[in-house]
């Protein structure tokens, strides 16, 4: 309980009890956020999010699959790389983005052909 100013007026402690404005409660001892502001601790997935994963994971996937293979076929370098972009591109889709906006669809299966690409190039030259 907070003790009286030169005024007169007692200010309540936000440390130890409720500050309140009304019927709305400004502040609480627990937590320095007022009642209306509720923190948003769900997780939304984002398009974007599973964009930057396949995006990344693919990325790591092929450079590892055509570093470990480059003393073999390039068809083997192609198949399994071409295996991997479609079984990275059904998880995408089962994590979400089968419902994301047209868009963010599109741009993934451009970004995973295009990066599947450039390892079909670079591994041509065994074929």
């Amino acid at each position: 309980m907070a003790a009286p100013d030169d005024t007169g007026r007692r200010y309540p402690d936000p440390r130890e009890e409720d500050i309140m404005a009304g019927d709305r409660r400004l502040s609480r001892p627990d937590s320095a956020l007022p009642d209306w502001h509720i923190p948003d601790a769900k997780y939304r997935p984002i398009p974007i999010a599973w964009f930057a994963a396949a995006f990344l994971i693919q990325m790591v996937v092929l450079t590892v699959l055509f570093l470990l293979l480059s003393g073999q076929s390039g068809w083997l370098t192609i198949a399994l790389s071409a295996l991997a972009t479609g079984a990275l591109g059904m998880w995408t889709w089962d994590r979400g983005m089968k419902d994301a906006p047209g868009g963010w669809r599109l741009a993934t299966v451009l970004t995973l052909v295009a990066q599947l690409a450039f390892v079909c190039v670079g591994a041509a030259s065994r074929i």
